[in-house]
């Protein structure tokens, strides 16, 4: 992506705090990129925030990898449910991926310099992953809908070729939704400091570098991040006060108890992932402090992937023995 400019320091003092400027030449030094602050703190603190990522990352792997294995070696489990749940997984392993692996690099680094491309790069992919993870939570609330309210034509309706087509959907729009956005922003110019308060290249710190002020560009964002999301929260919440309404009227409790076992796994992570990213973008115009900012984004960006394989696990029956299957191999 073609931006022709340079980050330029002419005074040590205008460098942000904990960036290491002892063998950078006092009068002029340039860095080519952003400058991602981060979490500023002392070194000590840094090794520690590093440790603790670096954890949250690894079990975020492993819990969600375990999913994938579980379900693909239990041939009980290869049904829409689980596939859409195996995609939904993956999808955790790839949201992860796109932001921890550099907010790891930058916490053991003394510059904290993005590439504009790698910038452009990280924003794309991370929002293009969380719309697609706000319409996999849509489809797999359709499903258990159509599977509670509709379960003599469930065969029928949810397909093997329906359900490839859903997810290859999910897959398609997610990474369309932002496409020409960001193509828009990166050929924009950028001014002043370069930096960047947040760990990942957000839209709101990034439009505020521009050189030349474009509401409409901001307005484009703050639209394309609420609209679909609420559209999305709406359908999901009305899919499971319909399911909600048939199982009531299950007169067995243990029926019961089973669908409100199989739905409130997906609407415990839905709840958690959509409550944050609405709190975030919710509003046509949100104005958020830095702090709140990293805090409200690493509960849906790092936090919430960690939850998801706890959460059908601890949940779902079949889940826990397909899983206990899969450990004892």
């Amino acid at each position: 992506m073609p931006v022709h400019t340079h980050l330029t320091f002419a005074d040590p003092f205008t460098a942000p705090r904990h960036m290491n400027i002892s063998n950078t030449p006092r009068n002029s030094s340039t860095i080519t990129g952003f400058i991602l602050l981060g979490f500023p703190c002392s070194r000590h603190g840094q090794i520690l925030l590093f440790l603790l990522f670096a954890g949250v990352y690894l079990l975020t792997l492993m819990g969600n990898g375990s999913i994938i294995c579980a379900v693909r070696w239990d041939q009980r489990l290869h049904t829409p449910m689980y596939i859409l749940l195996t995609n939904f997984s993956f999808l955790e392993i790839s949201y992860v991926t796109s932001t921890v692996p550099n907010m790891l690099a930058n916490l053991l680094s003394d510059n904290k310099v993005i590439s504009f491309s790698g910038c452009f790069l990280q924003f794309y992919f991370f929002f293009s992953l969380g719309s697609t993870e706000c319409f996999f939570l849509a489809i797999m609330a359709f499903d258990r809908y159509l599977a509670i309210c509709r379960p003599l034509r469930y065969p029928t309706l949810m397909t093997a070729r329906l359900c490839t087509n859903l997810v290859v959907s999910c897959w398609v729009l997610g990474f369309l939704w932002f496409l020409i956005p960001i193509i828009i922003v990166s050929q924009m110019s950028f001014c002043g400091s370069r930096i960047i308060d947040h760990f990942l290249c957000d839209p709101s710190p990034l439009l505020a570098l521009t050189c030349k002020k474009a509401p409409v560009i901001g307005l484009v964002f703050s639209t394309l991040s609420p609209v679909p999301m609420v559209i999305l929260f709406i359908l999901i919440m009305v899919s499971y006060a319909l399911v909600l309404r048939v199982v009531l009227k299950v007169p067995s409790a243990a029926g019961r108890r089973k669908a409100f076992s199989t739905c409130g796994s997906h609407l415990a992570v839905a709840s958690l992932f959509y409550g944050s990213v609405l709190v975030m973008y919710g509003s046509p115009n949100p104005e958020h402090d830095a702090q709140t900012q990293k805090i409200v984004t690493l509960f849906y960006s790092v936090v919430t992937p960690l939850l998801n394989p706890v959460i059908y696990s601890l949940r779902n029956k079949d889940m826990k023995k397909a899983l206990q299957k899969f450990i004892k191999l």
